[in-house]
């Protein structure tokens, strides 16, 4: 994977030779991202999150996604009220484990840029290079006044963040001390040692759904988080094509991922009605209507139909592209997402511990024998 703008050496993305990678995504947030009140759904502590990941290590999992939550949403649960957060919570992990990848989510204007880029290189040697760092530029105007902090217009945002990782690449680089005079950082006769493990780069993604966090994602990561088609595989495809079209215009190469919430059971009939149970009739319909408020999507705001899909949507996962059924079907879900040419998928669990060993024994080697998965 070719590293633009960068004299460091590329890594291979993830480790491993899988060619549909497969993450853990939001085990740091109590409830996960299911926003139900079965007493089931994930605790979020570190002591299963420290057992959750020594169980997809050893299965062959490719990578933990944390969410950088700092506020909840409320509701009944106290949805994602507690969370880990990322940096410390990766170290933690990378120490435990021998090859997963580990994800660290990072708000660009809450961190100052040489304490960020310290931390993650700790994180990186902690992991012997296991280390990623999943840049955001906030939205939630609440979390950036809990810190003072005011955020800046959507484009400017980006803008930021175009310096804050440039300023990291050079810290990360090799070289004497430098300066740095951007726009919004300036920064004098740095000094950033250890660099990253064995002389490369962690892995950079990022999830920015607007056009300008696109053109970001693609100008500066290895890999691009996007929505993939609830309905249509063809969809999935062109949107995939597109992406790395406009990073091979830009001499590019990036993966692009998808994030999706599956129910995995022995039968369809059991994965439907226990996806129902969860998401419908225990939903935390008072946290699922803070998020959509959050996001000005209110029966004031959105026709009648639109607000209850939305409302549907995020109690299933807090989005995500639902994949509901037995191994088989499940199975074929992501084969689909494969040849789309999606390099991989984040996925929640409403209990990632409890669900994850059935879905390793039964749907990993249905990938392995379509040829997208190696054996653990």
């Amino acid at each position: 994977m070719q590293i633009a703008n960068s004299t460091l050496s590329p890594r291979r993305m993830m480790q491993g030779g899988n060619a549909l990678k497969i993450g853990l995504f939001g085990a740091n947030c109590s409830s996960g991202r299911a926003v139900t009140k079965v007493p089931e759904r994930w605790s979020g502590t570190w002591t299963d999150n420290h057992r959750l990941v020594q169980m997809a290590d050893d299965a062959g999992i490719d990578f933990m996604l944390p969410i950088g939550r700092w506020k909840g949403y409320g509701g009944d649960t106290g949805y994602q009220e507690a969370t880990l957060e990322t940096v410390t919570w990766a170290c933690g992990l990378l120490a435990a484990t021998k090859r997963i990848t580990v994800f660290g989510t990072v708000h660009a204007p809450l961190f100052h840029p040489i304490i960020a880029a310290k931390q993650m290189a700790t994180a990186d040697h902690i992991g012997e290079g296991r280390f990623g760092l999943n840049i955001v530029v906030g939205w939630n105007e609440g979390e950036f006044e809990m810190f003072g902090v005011e955020q800046r217009q959507h484009a400017s945002r980006y803008e930021y963040a175009q310096e804050w990782i440039d300023a990291i690449k050079r810290m990360w680089s090799p070289g004497d001390d430098f300066d740095f005079d951007g726009a919004f950082i300036r920064l004098k006769k740095v000094r950033a040692k250890p660099k990253p493990y064995g002389g490369t780069q962690p892995v950079i993604m990022n999830a920015g759904a607007s056009a300008v966090g696109r053109a970001f994602a693609v100008r500066n990561c290895d890999a691009f988080f996007m929505q993939s088609s609830r309905t249509s595989v063809s969809e999935t495809a062109e949107r995939v094509a597109s992406v790395k079209a406009e990073a091979a215009a830009l001499g590019r190469e990036i993966g692009v991922f998808t994030v999706g919430v599956i129910t995995c059971r022995a039968t369809m009939k059991e994965a439907e009605e226990y996806h129902h149970h969860v998401v419908v009739d225990q939903a935390d319909w008072a946290a699922v209507d803070q998020l959509l408020a959050l996001r000005n999507i209110t029966p004031a705001t959105t026709p009648h139909d639109e607000f209850m899909r939305q409302r549907a949507q995020f109690a299933h996962g807090n989005s995500g592209v639902p994949i509901v059924g037995d191994p088989d079907h499940i199975a074929g879900k992501l084969i689909e997402l494969s040849r789309a040419g999606l390099s991989g998928i984040a996925v929640s669990l409403v209990n990632y511990a409890d669900e994850l060993p059935f879905f390793c024994d039964e749907v990993m080697p249905r990938l392995q024998r379509a040829g997208l998965r190696l054996a653990a």
